[in-house]
């Protein structure tokens, strides 16, 4: 049986998102057509624990712990019920775990939110628009991961950018995502997340390249007393 790498799989159905079937490895020398599903993974629980990602019985991140804002990119998955986990590093016990159906061709985001029990919300998975931009354009989505604590902050957030009068996206209570809208590319590029119209934390000069395909998230928690885990925002590239 030849070995495959699968990530690189992914990456290329990505590239020609109309395919639905890759190739894997299978007895002797042929190869028959395989379906896959890919799931990236970002830590997005405002701690300063370092945490390992299951996928089944099996670590992820090998060579270090997963800290806040640490992204692993497209992983290749065999479609079906998987159980996702994390635990603190090197850890025996999963702190959250979940089963999730992963779909054959199919392109996730799974986000780490909370490690709290009293706490239901402790993944967000999503579906990613993996579907190449619009000529001379980029797409971008904005997830709202601010958990605010309390209704009284905890109203929906707006992400607009600078200079522009219209805000891409309005309204976006904690936990609850946009689709990928099309965005003109620029060199540099400053995003502001509002509440109520006004400017909470901003990501200056951002620079976003036709076809190319980004999430933008709030991130953090009002409790927090570290700098670093409050009120905040980041961007990643899908890839």
């Amino acid at each position: 049986m030849k070995n495959v790498n699968l990530k690189t799989i992914f990456k290329t159905f990505i590239a020609v998102a109309a395919i639905s079937t890759v190739f894997a490895a299978c007895s002797k020398d042929k190869y028959e057509p395989q379906q896959v599903a890919g799931l990236s993974v970002i830590d997005a629980f405002p701690d300063t624990m370092s945490l390992d990602f299951y996928i089944d019985q099996t670590r992820v991140n090998n060579k270090r712990g997963l800290k806040f804002n640490d992204k692993i990119d497209y992983l290749n998955l065999f479609p079906g019920s998987r159980t996702l986990s994390i635990a603190k590093r090197d850890g025996r016990n999963a702190l959250a775990h979940e089963r999730f159906n992963m779909a054959p061709g199919v392109g996730y985001s799974l986000f780490i939110l909370d490690t709290v029990k009293t706490n239901e919300k402790r993944f967000l998975r999503t579906e990613d628009d993996l579907s190449a931009p619009a000529a001379d354009k980029a797409k971008v989505r904005f997830i709202n991961l601010y958990n605010a604590m309390t209704s009284a902050v905890g109203a929906g957030l707006e992400l607009g950018i600078e200079g522009k009068d219209t805000d891409l996206f309005t309204e976006k209570a904690f936990y609850e995502y946009t689709d990928f809208t099309a965005v003109d590319p620029g060199e540099s590029i400053t995003f502001n997340i509002k509440q109520g119209g006004v400017v909470k934390t901003t990501l200056p000069n951002v620079k976003i390249e036709r076809g190319k395909i980004y999430t933008i998230y709030a991130k953090g928690n009002s409790a927090a007393t570290i700098d670093s885990l409050k009120l905040g925002a980041a961007i990643y590239t899908h890839k």
